[in-house]
């Protein structure tokens, strides 16, 4: 049935107004009885020092004897306590009957009597009359309906103290496509990095994130260079990687620009065909005849080094026939003939004992220092 606008809910705006009225005087016998109890409480037990206890008498605590007037009246001892501080809060010439005991209650937090004497009387501006509420935020406290942004975060924060019920709204927040736009990147960051806290949760997230192009193109060169590093210290996947990588030809080249790579490069591949060779010699069945044949050529080659040594010195000694060479010449001459007597001596020794190690000084001649 449509709302009819001289009625409200489903009474006559006439009815409502003799129902509030009505209402108004029980609301106004509250504080009253409210008072009662806490003036009868205050009685039994006035407002006492530090420690419950009147200086220099010897009574029990104030909490048993409120504790048995509770019981004997039946109420919790709660409500008769908060009773009895409220009426000591509010002598009896500045309570209002037109306002709430709750009213009464909240207000009587503020601690300057003539503030909070004068305010009882002062509704907010444009109020008719106290609510609790409005009590609640004229004292800084959590009001029962908010109403201002601030009112409802502050309540959320207030009903989300326990970790796993915050836990389960903030879920349900970040769910929401606008709410999650309005976070700031630096709370953004933050949550993020308390959410991947886990390791194995971190490494999905990273992986993810790494596989948007738009994401990996923001990564600094640096942050780029240690990543690779930490991904590839498994060797099979630093294996795989390097293999894909020097199939690039710029990064190739580049990286032949580099001493130490070049160098491990070159000392990767002897050591692969010494591998390949070792391999061989036990594997291979025709390894034995293979290894005569090599024999045969090592033999070859020595022979032929020597020949050509001999005939090489035959063609060009002869030619300093009455020439004199100047000090630097016959120096540069007699090192050189030195290295070839030490040669000479180790191929000797190499024939007749089968040992071709090379000492400290004959590596030295041979390699020219």
């Amino acid at each position: 049935m449509p709302e009819d606008h001289n009625e409200v809910g489903s009474v006559s705006q006439q009815r409502y107004e003799q129902i509030v009225a009505e209402l108004r005087e029980v609301v106004g016998a509250q504080p009253l009885g409210q008072f009662v109890i806490g003036d009868r409480s205050l009685e039994i037990e006035p407002i006492r020092d530090f420690g419950g206890r009147v200086a220099g008498e010897r009574t029990p605590l104030v909490r048993d004897s409120l504790v048995k007037l509770a019981a004997d009246i039946g109420l919790a001892y709660g409500t008769v306590a908060s009773a009895r501080w409220t009426a000591s809060r509010w002598p009896q010439e500045h309570r209002r009957p037109d306002v709430s005991f709750k009213v009464h209650r909240i207000l009587a937090q503020i601690e300057s009597e003539e503030e909070r004497f004068a305010v009882i009387g002062t509704p907010p501006e444009g109020k008719p009359r106290w609510t609790p509420d409005e009590a609640s935020r004229r004292v800084g406290r959590q009001v029962e309906t908010p109403v201002t942004p601030e009112e409802k975060v502050s309540a959320i924060h207030a009903l989300a103290r326990n970790d796993e019920v915050a836990a389960v709204v903030t879920t349900e927040l970040l769910r929401r496509p606008t709410v999650a736009a309005q976070v700031s990147a630096e709370d953004k960051v933050k949550v993020v990095e308390e959410l991947t806290r886990d390791e194995k949760v971190a490494a999905a997230v990273t992986t993810g994130l790494l596989r948007r192009p738009t994401v990996a193109a923001q990564v600094s060169r640096e942050d780029k260079v240690r990543a690779v590093e930490e991904l590839t210290r498994d060797e099979s996947v630093a294996t795989e990687v390097t293999t894909g990588l020097l199939r690039r030809p710029d990064v190739a080249f580049k990286a032949m620009s580099d001493d130490t790579a070049r160098h491990q490069v070159n000392h990767a591949q002897v050591e692969r065909g010494r591998q390949a060779r070792e391999h061989f010699e036990r594997t291979s069945p025709v390894a034995p005849a293979v290894r005569r044949i090599e024999r045969t050529m090592e033999f070859i080659d020595l022979v032929a080094a020597c020949h050509s040594f001999v005939a090489s010195a035959g063609r060009t000694v002869p030619g300093l026939r009455d020439r004199q060479l100047g000090e630097d010449e016959r120096v540069i001459v007699h090192e050189n003939v030195s290295r070839v007597r030490a040669t000479l001596d180790w191929i000797e020794t190499a024939v007749d004992t089968g040992k071709v190690d090379v000492d400290g000084e004959l590596a030295r001649l041979l390699s020219g220092q």
